[in-house]
């Protein structure tokens, strides 16, 4: 089985997960009275974001939240954060653990709701008024949290809670939050001069109002870059269905009688697969390849050559020799060198093996009376005539069994069922912030509510690529918050009246995402800073790989994979031959992961007086020192679209995909050793893991869960490149 897109995502700018208690409306705030000539106008429309949302679970209000809202309440958010920490810090009693650490807890709940509401739409349902939004309040955010963290009153408080930790009784989570919340002081600088402090401040300002520019040049180099076509025979290859959506994907961008195949995030397009023309499979791949590369004003390399350049800078500023040595200090992987020795032991049995399925495919050109040389806009529609000889599996027969609707209901809750005794409530009385998105109640196996879970699953010009998690509302006893939960995807739309039918890495995809979403559901935190899916970037993608497992469990295919219009369930030779081919490709998908997390880390290895670097260059130097360099099988980003490391806070824990499959294959296989899909097996990985959070050092967790270290042999036989695997 490939190995997944990256898909979980935090939000793009840190602020802090607290509350606040007391909030109150901008405009009486900023108004004052009202002018005699205004008192008989209609009252000024409240913001809707300046109050808790009254919706159950405190859902976002979307049919009531509109752009103009945001600018202020950003605003409101900041300063009334920075009036929690005023308080704390004008404290006149010594610094106790309630007064200092769970005050700051507590502190700037509005903001973190603006936030968290901003974060769904500018990433999933964007418009030009919010991407110049988010441009505008990028810096104003990180000034904001520069503001606590470089706080010296503030930080000498902490500091006198966490020497006197040992003596003042705490049970363990609050004690891991003391000791968290003092590395995270430290690790942003609160032990710098003043004069260090300004410069931080100055870079941390400069580098989110670069990230911020950068997710806006990628968003419109993604949507220029796309194909379109005047005449539906260069689409030969393609489904009906597939070219219906291109026809409407065309219309809805006024470009009607033609049709367009919008890019998705990752190097690689889904189309390639079937489009017959090569010379239109080249113009895809290039469209992809250089999309943020023209030569115009969405070409991103020079924003991140100077990205590279300020974190390098800021890094040395707090005592690193490289922003990934300060970024890994509160990983599970804990140094670059352990990084790239465990990225080490997978390139070369990952290229090696590629190198052998690039074979495989020259051969099926050439059986194909072709005589030219694989490219990599070639693979992808090559490779399919080696899995039909090898594997006998023909993608376009097994979508027919992967409906939407049913792979969600009958699959990916089903297992959940299966597992934690979870059920599912559809409810159409809360608001959403476009018509594809649907609403779950989630329902605890004691029949208690655990929260909310909305699914956008369908392709827009105007949502973000790839796929991910978030939280609109996190878990915390201390807040008595419920988690609401959002899993979103960019799946080709199907044409009105047609049914919406996924590939198997589709499917994939949404049982990924939806372990993001139990890792959030089953917490069981009282401090939000340690809540859910708050943990290491080598840890978060843990139970999301590992919840990719359920999708071709025996049970669980044969309870939702059925024909979309027969109703005939998978018969079982299809499924043990989709079971066989889950190593297919292997080599070429490990390859281009790697080599995305070798760009990582040779971008955030760079030292604090490196120049700024030519992007291309750079790009090709670093892929041919790490190995993996091979002309057809390209890094699945390249540096001028990588979306996680320089804007949605993956940068030098790119890795943390591979790593975390580690995890989450040997955790399989002890599942695989006690039994699989029982309740039992379920209740014991909610109970040592899932319901955790970050309150437990991550090698105990593990531990904890399976008797041993994490150990990278099951992945290596999982994914097909143990010695002799196939």
């Amino acid at each position: 089985m490939p190995l997944p897109i990256p898909r979980f995502r935090h939000p793009r700018v840190f602020i802090r997960r607290s509350a606040l208690l007391t909030v109150f409306l901008v405009v009486a705030a900023l108004s004052g009275a009202i002018p005699a000539a205004q008192q008989n106008q209609a009252p000024a429309r409240a913001n809707p974001l300046l109050t808790v949302s009254p919706l159950p679970f405190e859902a976002p209000p979307f049919d009531k939240i509109q752009d103009a809202d945001f600018p202020p309440a950003f605003d409101q958010g900041i300063r009334e954060q920075q009036a929690d920490i005023d308080r704390i810090t004008a404290n006149p009693d010594p610094a106790t653990f309630e007064n200092t650490v769970v005050a700051l807890e507590k502190a700037g709940r509005l903001l973190t709701r603006v936030n968290s509401a901003f974060n769904a739409l500018s990433s999933a349902n964007t418009d030009d008024t919010l991407q110049a939004i988010q441009e505008e309040e990028a810096p104003k955010l990180a000034a904001a949290s520069d503001a606590i963290f470089l706080d010296g009153t503030l930080f000498e408080r902490i500091a006198k809670v966490y020497a006197a930790r040992d003596t003042l009784g705490l049970d363990p989570e609050s004690m891991r939050l003391v000791e968290h919340d003092y590395q995270q002081f430290v690790l942003a600088g609160a032990k710098l001069s003043t004069a260090d402090k300004a410069t931080l401040k100055a870079l941390h300002a400069e580098e989110a109002a670069l990230s911020a520019k950068f997710v806006n040049q990628l968003l419109d180099a993604t949507k220029a870059g796309g194909l379109v076509v005047a005449d539906a025979s260069k689409l030969a290859g393609l489904s009906p269905g597939e070219l219906a959506a291109a026809a409407q994907a065309a219309s809805a961008r006024g470009l009607d009688g033609q049709w367009a195949i919008p890019l998705q995030n990752t190097t690689q397009q889904p189309a390639l697969a079937s489009l017959t023309d090569r010379d239109v499979r080249h113009d895809l791949f290039e469209r992809s390849w250089l999309r943020a590369e023209r030569h115009d004003a969405n070409d991103t390399r020079a924003t991140i050559a100077r990205l590279a350049q300020i974190r390098a800078q800021a890094s040395a500023l707090l005592g690193f020799d490289s922003y990934a040595a300060w970024k890994l200090q509160d990983q599970m992987a804990g140094t670059p060198a352990a990084v790239e020795s465990f990225l080490g032991k997978l390139g070369p049995a990952a290229a090696a093996r590629a190198r052998r399925e690039a074979v495989d495919i020259q051969a099926a050109i050439e059986h194909r009376h072709q005589s030219f040389t694989l490219e990599p806009w070639d693979w992808n529609r090559y490779a399919e005539d080696v899995r039909k000889a090898q594997y006998d599996v023909d993608e376009s027969a097994v979508k027919p069994y992967f409906e939407l609707n049913r792979v969600l209901t009958d699959g990916v809750f089903y297992a959940a069922h299966q597992l934690y005794g979870l059920t599912f409530r559809e409810r159409h009385d809360l608001p959403v912030y476009q018509p594809d998105v649907r609403v779950f109640e989630v329902i605890d196996a004691d029949g208690s509510p655990l929260g909310l879970f909305y699914a956008d699953y369908f392709k827009r010009d105007n949502k973000g690529g790839g796929a991910w998690m978030d939280n609109y509302v996190q878990q915390s006893t201390l807040l008595g918050t419920k988690p609401v939960i959002c899993n979103v995807a960019n799946f080709t739309k199907p044409a009105p009246g047609q049914p919406a039918l996924l590939s198997m890495d589709d499917v994939t995809t949404m049982f990924h995402e939806f372990g993001h979403a139990l890792h959030g559901f089953f917490a069981a935190q009282q401090y939000p800073s340690l809540s859910g899916t708050a943990v290491a970037r080598d840890f978060v993608e843990f139970p999301s790989q590992f919840n990719e497992h359920w999708a071709l469990d025996p049970d669980v295919l044969a309870h939702y994979a059925v024909h979309d219009r027969t109703g005939e369930p998978m018969p079982p030779a299809l499924a043990d031959k989709l079971r066989k081919a889950r190593t297919f490709n292997a080599g070429y998908d490990m390859t281009e992961l790697v080599a995305a997390a070798d760009l990582d880390m040779a971008w955030h290895t760079l030292a604090k007086d490196a120049p700024l670097q030519d992007v291309d260059t750079f790009e090709q130097a670093a892929l041919e020192r790490a190995g993996v360099a091979l002309p057809q099988v390209p890094p699945r980003y390249r540096s001028s679209y990588f979306m996680h490391i320089w804007g949605n806070g993956y940068a030098a824990g790119y890795y943390a995909y591979l790593w975390t499959a580690m995890l989450a294959d040997d955790t399989f296989a002890w599942f695989d050793a006690h039994g699989g899909l029982t309740r039992e097996n379920g209740d014991r990985f909610r109970k040592l893991v899932l319901s955790r959070g970050n309150t437990q050092d991550y090698g105990e967790m593990f531990r904890g869960f399976t008797g041993h270290d994490p150990d990278i042999a099951p992945m290596l036989a999982y994914r097909g490149l143990a010695p002799g695997g196939s």
